[in-house]
Formats: C-alpha cells, structure tokens, sequence
C-alpha cells in the first residue's frame, strides 16, 4: 500500500441545507470548509463518495 493512488479534492460549494448523507460524505472525504483542498485515496469508497456530491467538490489537478 505505499504506492497508493491518491487525489486531490476541493470544495466548492456550500454544505448548508444539503442532505445529511451528502453533508457526511463531505466529511468523511475530510472536507470542512470552503475552498478546503484533502488528499484522499483513490479507492472505490472514496471514489462513490465523489460521486455522490460531484456538485459540491472538485478534482484539483497537479500543476
């Protein structure tokens, strides 16, 4: 496991008035506030959880 993926996500909007389920997987990606920008593992977990709040986050790409 020391060559694990990993990714780059940010939040983009607002967790105020969103669904507890989505507001939970804001967090468990680690996610706290606005403009906040976590490394997390590419796994499957991970990965469902960016799909279910793909309004709210955003992949941040290597520069």
């Amino acid at each position: 496991m020391a060559d694990a993926k990993k990714m780059k996500v940010k939040l983009v909007r607002s967790m105020n008035g969103r669904l507890k389920s989505h507001q939970a997987c804001v967090r468990g990606l680690g996610l706290r506030r606005m403009h906040q920008v976590v490394e997390v593992e590419d796994t499957p977990s991970t990965r469902g959880m960016l799909n279910k709040v793909s309004y709210m986050v955003q992949l941040v790409e290597d520069a």
